[in-house]
């Protein structure tokens, strides 16, 4: 629910606040002192595009704030309101409500802010989508539009989890669709590129490197190029270390040696320093041995001729002819290798791979049509129902003998149609994103006449009404929320207007409303009545006041007639507060 809208500077409206209840609210004032501008600034938060021209004259930025109330959501939407929320990292008030707001300043970008936190227009945008449902004139030329229409007719029955069904196929179908048809189509370039990673591959395994190879290739061909100095430098100093290996040596005369002969030497004493010091050439005794040990290790598996290099630079060169043409190194060879074999999968165009495939496809559009059939059978239902709703809501709405019908009926493929579906029926139709359906409302203006197309029969004021009935209608499935209707009215009067003003307050007993309105028939349903007035003077400016019953009944005589001043004119305006008052009981009455 909307609490409180605060706009500064857009428009006519220098600086307003405007305090919403449960149930019908509804704005009126003289054309001009900007009533419109409550419903743009609702936009704003909706997360429509900022259009610098609606900043006030004189002012640098306009700024709208609204507090949202989210205690009477159902709890699907409360859910997805608080994972908005956290994905923003908004914080709610002290009351628990939520503050949107959005500035549109005259020279730079403009900037939303959700629950204190600076956020992309879009996360508004997705946060308000859940709470407020915004309804003007160009929704009625909106309703016309056939997309239009089939969401309507989406939102009185639940298809969400069948058309989750279909879009999942119809994604499988058409990946599979597409790859049949490109094999197909590049069966010969494809099949030469298949032959070029092969002729790749089998020269990869006749060589078959090692991950690492060519480095340890450097390494050990650098070693064998100095084999005598390397072998000279490993004896003298495993010699040095423990002594000759094939004869006995004159004792003391190896660093093992040595080492032991002072250790000997310190831990023969008594005294705790020296014996200390002993202990320590403990660790350079292991060390000593160790690195003699590991020298041997290192003579005996030099090679002993250098016969070794020339094998080891041969396959060197076999290394180096792969680099030259798959990768700068062996590991980058072995990974084109591994992508090579998965790409010649991908590559089999032969007979047995393409009727493979083609089966596959068949068996995808097998599940596309029957998922597509449930969904149309289920909107065929639905549209029946909700297309006799709508007529006894117009009825009500003195349309006496008007008919509304909604047609559900197959979108035929075009010619160049990129997803041609084939139904049980033999129809081939086109499989869009919301099904294989168009959906077309009829309207019949009195009975005996022909049912045309809503977009060539009905008028502005019809139109209006049919709106209306719908939302009505409607209703349920967005129950909870804000639905705001500026000027639906249009094109209206007399009797029409009283059962718009009657079924406008119905549809507030489940939802809070707000309506901006010329029609005083209107708002004397209303619960509470907001007048944009404008203050006057140069400059001028408009503000928001909050009507007490005689600023009430003044102003609906205005509206009447321009005779808020008169007594014929208040007198009027009080019967019609009062005739509203008892349709509302009755109302209730009928509802209890």
């Amino acid at each position: 629910m909307l609490s409180e809208i605060r706009i500064e500077a857009l428009g006519a409206i220098n600086a307003a606040t405007a305090e919403f209840d449960r149930g019908l609210t509804v704005l009126t004032g003289e054309t001009g002192t900007g009533k419109t501008m409550v419903v743009t600034g609702l936009h704003l938060l909706g997360g429509a595009r900022a259009d610098a021209n609606r900043v006030r004259s004189g002012s640098d930025r306009a700024v709208v704030e609204g507090r949202f109330s989210t205690d009477d959501l159902t709890p699907d939407v409360a859910a997805r309101i608080d994972e908005v929320l956290d994905a923003s990292g908004a914080v709610r008030d002290d009351d628990g409500s939520v503050i949107a707001a959005r500035s549109v300043s005259r020279d730079g970008p403009s900037r939303a802010y959700l629950g204190g936190r600076s956020v992309p227009a879009k996360s508004l945008s997705t946060f308000t989508t859940e709470l407020l449902a915004l309804h003007g004139q160009n929704d009625q030329l909106r309703l016309m539009r056939p997309d239009e229409q089939l969401v309507a007719l989406d939102r009185f029955v639940d298809v969400e989890s069948a058309l989750s069904r279909y879009r999942s196929a119809r994604e499988a179908w058409l990946t599979a669709r597409r790859d049949l048809a490109d094999r197909r189509q590049r069966a010969r370039e494809m099949a030469q590129e298949a032959d070029r990673l092969q002729f790749g591959l089998q020269e990869i395994d006749s060589v078959a490197p090692l991950p690492g190879e060519d480095e340890a290739l450097v390494n050990d061909i650098r070693r064998l190029s100095e084999l005598d100095a390397v072998r000279d430098a490993a004896l003298v100093a495993r010699t040095a270390l423990a002594g000759p290996v094939d004869e006995p040596a004159a004792e003391g005369t190896s660093a093992a040696d040595g080492v032991g002969q002072a250790k000997a030497a310190l831990s023969a004493t008594d005294d705790a320093a020296l014996r200390t010091l002993g202990d320590r050439l403990t660790e350079a005794m292991a060390v000593i041995g160790d690195v003699a040990t590991e020298l041997g290790d290192f003579l005996s598996e030099l090679p002993s001729d250098a016969s070794t290099l020339e094998t080891k630079l041969a396959r060197q060169g076999e290394l180096r002819a792969l680099t030259r043409k798959y990768a700068a190194d062996i590991d980058g060879v072995l990974a084109w290798a591994e992508d090579a074999r998965r790409r010649v999968q991908q590559l089999d165009v032969s007979e047995e791979a393409l009727a493979t495939l083609a089966q596959r496809v068949t068996e995808l559009e097998g599940a596309v049509v029957t998922a597509a059939v449930a969904i149309t059978k289920t909107r065929t239902k639905a549209a029946k129902a909700l297309a006799k709703a709508v007529t006894a809501e117009l009825a009500g709405l003195a349309m006496t003998g008007a008919g509304f019908s909604i047609s559900v009926s197959p979108m035929p493929a075009r010619a160049d149609d990129s997803a041609p579906l084939t139904l049980p029926t033999g129809e081939i139709v086109h499989a869009g994103h919301h099904g294989v359906d168009a959906v077309e409302f009829g309207f019949t203006p009195h009975s005996g006449s022909d049912a045309l197309p809503l977009s060539k029969s009905a008028s502005g004021g019809e139109l209006s009404r049919v709106m209306l009935a719908l939302e009505v209608v409607l209703a349920k499935s967005a129950e909870g929320t804000t639905m705001v209707f500026d000027e639906v009215d249009a094109g209206v009067g007399g009797r029409a207007a009283v059962q718009i003003g009657r079924r406008l307050a119905r549809l507030a007993r489940t939802h809070q409303v707000i309506v901006v309105t010329h029609l005083p028939q209107v708002a004397a349903y209303a619960d509470v009545h907001l007048m944009v007035d404008s203050t006057g003077g140069r400059g001028k400016s408009s503000e928001v006041r909050r009507l007490d019953d005689d600023a009430r009944v003044a102003e609906l005589a205005r509206m009447l007639a321009g005779l808020g001043e008169s007594d014929s004119g208040r007198a009027h305006a009080r019967e019609l507060l009062e005739a509203a008052r008892d349709h509302a009981l009755q109302d209730a009455g009928q509802t209890a």
